[in-house]
Parts: structure tokens; sequence; C-alpha cells
């Protein structure tokens, strides 16, 4: 099991861990009913905090945020010598979170997507695990919310019994969601984003090999051009030239944490 602590990645606290101790934190918490707010990061995502000085406080305010992609962890190496091995995969984590879950009768909630990905994906995960305990699933409302809606999601959650949450919302919705609502449930709050689609079957991961050698933004970008062209054609370049500015020490990016928890862009 490997944990290094946090280092700072273009301003954003990125955990040097693997999968145990990721895997390990966040059922340690649902256990003694903690709150502890999750995000699996990529370039986008990071890029996002970067460009961002509000989420950015928002990200460096959550328990627990894990190299999601192949060029944060070659970051961290990079800038921090953090010798990590493997990155940790959102989608990946969300299979071993929910298999830790069934073994340690932590139910599970899943909040985010289209009512359809959802039933697919709770009906998958009831396939591969055995004994998980699905309390409860609520799809996206695709808007902000108000502050009565916001308060009924937070009793439903907490009426259902559920010891952990899997919120899909897109970034950087999610991340917004689990920094907001942590203080409010007495659990993990998991930013999983596309592991949703992929595990419901409605969008194809790329192929292992592209995954290891950090192409898996290019397969995706093949998927929905006109959605994502921005995303990759302009956040990747602009997150190598941060990095290299940060390895020579041309470019310092202050790490800055949140001054509270309220936000105007609740999404739910």
């Amino acid at each position: 099991m490997m944990n290094k602590g946090k280092h700072a990645i273009c301003g954003v606290h990125i955990a040097a861990v693997d999968y145990e101790a990721a895997v390990q934190q966040i059922t340690n918490a649902a256990h003694h009913n903690e709150p502890y707010a999750v995000s699996a990061l990529a370039v986008h995502g990071v890029m996002t905090g970067y460009l961002d000085i509000e989420h950015r406080r928002r990200l460096n305010g959550l328990d627990l945020v894990v190299p999601d992609g192949q060029p944060v962890k070659w970051g961290l190496n990079l800038l921090h010598k953090t010798g990590l091995k493997e990155r940790v995969y959102g989608p990946e984590l969300t299979l071993r979170v929910a298999e830790a879950a069934a073994k340690e009768h932590l139910p599970i909630y899943l909040y985010g997507s289209k009512l359809e990905t959802l039933e697919r994906f709770e009906r998958n995960l009831r396939e591969r695990f055995q004994g998980l305990q699905i309390a409860g699933k609520e799809a996206s409302k695709f808007r902000k919310v108000t502050s009565d809606e916001k308060m009924a999601i937070i009793s439903r959650i907490k009426a259902s019994g559920a010891q952990i949450v899997f919120v899909g919302l897109g970034c950087p919705r999610q991340e917004v969601w689990v920094f907001e609502y942590r203080d409010l449930l007495a659990m993990p709050l998991l930013a999983v984003g596309a592991a949703f689609d992929f595990h419901a079957g409605t969008l194809k991961q790329a192929p292992p090999w592209m995954q290891q050698r950090g192409l898996e933004w290019f397969y995706r970008f093949l998927q929905e051009p006109r959605r994502l062209w921005k995303r990759y054609m302009v956040l990747n370049p602009l997150y190598v030239f941060t990095l290299l500015g940060e390895m020579t020490g041309v470019r310092r990016i202050p790490a800055l944490l949140p001054t509270g928890r309220e936000t105007e862009q609740s999404f739910g």
C-alpha cells in the first residue's frame, strides 16, 4: 500500500496513493460515518482548477483527490519524485470501492446521470458484486437545484441508509457537488464521472494499451469530437507548458484553500 501524501500539481493538491490506500481511506470513513469528499482527476479536472481560482479552492478542500490520468501521475513523479507505479483511475476505483462495500456490508447510493444509465449501472454492479447493497439511486436534474431541493436530496440519501455515495455529474459539476455536500452528509462522496457510463455500458473505454500510454483522451476525443475538442486541444498543451514551468521554477501556482462550503454553482 502506498500513501505519500498530497502534492500540488498546477496548484491542485493530488494524493500520491495507490488503489489499496484510496479504498482503505474511503471505507474507513464509511465505517466511522465521517464526511469524506473524493475525486479522481485527469488533466481536464486539474486544469479546470488551475484556470478557476475559486474552483481550485474547492478541489483543495476535498479530502482525497487521486491521479486519474496518466499525465497527472507522471506530473507527480516528475515534480515530487513520488514513484507512483500506476494511476488511480476513477472507473477502476469505483469497482474496487463497490467490491469492498459488498464485502464490508456498506450500502451505496448512486447519484447523477440519467435514470436509464443508473438502472443499467445498478444492474451490472449487482451482477458483478454479490451481496452489494444499493440503498438508492437518483438521476440528475441537469440544472441548478433550489435550496429546498438540496435539502430534499440530503434527506433522501440519509433516509436510504447509504454509507457511500457515488456521484456522476461530469467534471467540474460533480466536484462542486461533493465539496458543497461534504459537511451535510456523514459519509464518503465519490465524484467518479464517466464511471457511470462506462460500467452501464453506454460509453466505451479506451483499450488498455492506449490507457497505459496516456492516450485515453485521444480515444474519447474520437468518440465525441464536437463536445471534447476544446478540453483536449487546448487544456492538454496548457497542462504540459504549465508543468514545465513548475519543473523549471519559472512558474509557481499557489495551492489555495477554501474559505467556506457555499457555492452558487450547486448542480443536481
